[in-house]
């Protein structure tokens, strides 16, 4: 007999799950919703407490019946005080199921994943003693799909909701790693954006850690709905939950293969000499003498390319993306082809990091035209996957230096639950109201790009379409996202020079 014992998100309590609860105890297993505690200095520590203490009334010892598995469902922020309790009552965890939540590591605030920019604006104003007030009807869409949901589901959100304290969302949890061993299930609502297919992907190209998700103990469900499908789809719901406890759900067929911090580049890159300016790597060509890093004495500068990594990503990910074969691999062979490979480490950590991360690829751009062996008139801007973004400010206002934009499978609008970007970092809406004048981009798509990713993309060749921008386009026909980091094929090795050698010939001087 499973025993479920269910956490729901921010401003909701045990209320939420009377449908599930009814479903799960009519199936013969028991059913525990779990309201947490509203008081305004509540904090994580507080909400963990709550979780543990309805565990440890769970003692069924003195039972005829043997004790049963507990399941510990936390929805959107719960997971957080869920993983909390798990970790500190591990032996009497089954499994742990995110219920369209997302992956916190020790040390990470639910903050993070906030997806309403307000509450973000909220808290840097008042600092967290101020309880967060709960959404009206018509803002519930800010914190996830509202697909599914009635006016009356709405209006009953609303009724029913409290305020979020606020230090339940500043403050950091804490794991000592206890629960690393206890199985897990993700069930996501795709109506959100995130699907398995997405997920698989991030973990096939994304940072080392992502990869515990293809451990077999981890499994994937999926829901039709929106971002509450205990009031969407609560027969639905209540299923899937069994299944988890059951141990089914879907496997990650990722392959057993280093990540793409690890795999060499796939195209020959010989090491050149490397300069540290801060956040700034430059690896440097050779001059016509054969020794690289004597520009000054030759009255020589080179064009630049700035190499803008993916995120987000961890800020403690070994190897740092600048550090990684990937990235060398990227300057060294623009080096060898006689411009300056440069790579910026920027901190697009969260959902939350984009204008800290543009920040940062806007001080390594100063640092990167002051050096006296880069042409200051000759900079190129390329740009990886989720920190596509970042490109709506070199879109809404590309200074006369910027020859050239590279775009290398970009996210090219917030994806759906992205609320928390903020309407700044949407390169779509930047090229549909862009004054000035677009420098060329060069966009390389991948054939096998996961749908959500594909659909920005192609709202941006359209945007550019309509505005007449000038884009040229590098398909990867059966490519993936990340396909550098598949094996090498003549395709990938052929997209990936073309690529290079077209954003050099747009730094080139005049003839």
């Amino acid at each position: 007999m499973s025993v479920f014992v269910l956490v729901s998100g921010p401003f909701t309590d045990g209320q939420i799950w009377s449908e599930v609860v009814g479903r799960l105890r009519e199936s013969g297993a028991q059913a525990h919703p779990v309201s947490l505690s509203r008081q305004p200095e509540a904090d994580l520590e507080t909400h963990i407490e709550d979780v543990v203490r309805l565990i440890d009334s769970l003692d069924l010892s003195d039972s005829p019946e043997p004790p049963g598995e507990v399941v510990l469902v936390g929805h959107d922020y719960a997971v957080h005080p869920v993983l909390g309790a798990a970790d500190r009552r591990p032996e009497q965890v089954a499994r742990v199921v995110h219920l369209d939540a997302g992956m916190p590591q020790d040390g990470d605030t639910a903050l993070t994943l906030v997806p309403d920019p307000s509450v973000h604006e909220l808290l840097r104003a008042n600092g967290d003693t101020r309880p967060v007030p709960p959404p009206e009807p018509a803002q519930w869409q800010r914190w996830g799909s509202t697909e599914g949901l009635s006016v009356q589901h709405l209006d009953l959100l609303s009724r029913s909701a409290a305020p979020q304290p606020a230090r339940t969302l500043t403050r950091p949890l804490r794991l000592t790693g206890a629960a690393a061993a206890v199985p897990t299930t993700g069930i996501l609502c795709t109506a959100g954006g995130t699907t398995v297919e997405l997920v698989e992907a991030l973990v096939r190209t994304g940072p080392p850690h992502l990869r515990k998700l293809a451990d077999p103990r981890v499994g994937f469900f999926e829901l039709a709905t929106g971002h509450w499908p205990m009031l969407s789809c609560p027969d639905e719901l209540a299923g899937t939950l069994l299944r988890a406890a059951a141990d089914e759900g879907r496997r990650l067929t990722v392959p057993e293969a280093r990540s793409s911090y690890a795999r060499p580049f796939l195209l020959d890159a010989p090491e050149r000499p490397r300069v540290r300016d801060g956040r700034v790597d430059l690896h440097l060509p050779e001059t016509e003498a054969g020794e690289a890093g004597a520009a000054e004495e030759a009255q020589e500068s080179w064009p630049a390319v700035l190499f803008v990594h993916g995120g987000p990503v961890p800020a403690d990910l070994v190897p740092a993306p600048r550090d990684s074969p990937f990235y060398l691999g990227y300057a060294r062979y623009t080096a060898s082809l006689g411009a300056v490979g440069a790579v910026v480490e920027h901190r697009l950590h969260g959902l939350t990091d984009y204008a800290r991360a543009a920040d940062d690829v806007a001080e390594a751009v100063g640092l990167l035209r002051a050096d006296p062996r880069v042409d200051a008139d000759r900079i190129a801007l390329w740009i990886f996957s989720g920190a596509g973004l970042l490109a709506a400010d070199w879109i809404t206002a590309p200074p006369p230096w910027l020859r050239c934009l590279a775009l290398t499978y970009p996210i090219l609008a917030p994806l759906p639950g992205w609320g928390a970007v903020g309407p700044r970092f949407d390169p779509v809406g930047a090229l549909r109201a862009a004054a000035g004048t677009l420098p060329p981009v060069v966009l390389t798509r991948a054939g096998l790009e996961t749908p959500q990713i594909a659909a920005t993309v192609g709202d941006f060749v359209t945007a550019a379409q309509e505005t007449n921008a000038p884009v040229e386009i590098i398909d990867v026909p059966h490519g993936r996202h990340g396909f550098e980091t598949d094996e090498p094929t003549d395709a990938s090795r052929e997209a990936v020079s073309r690529a290079v050698r077209t954003v050099l010939a747009r730094l080139a001087r005049p003839s």
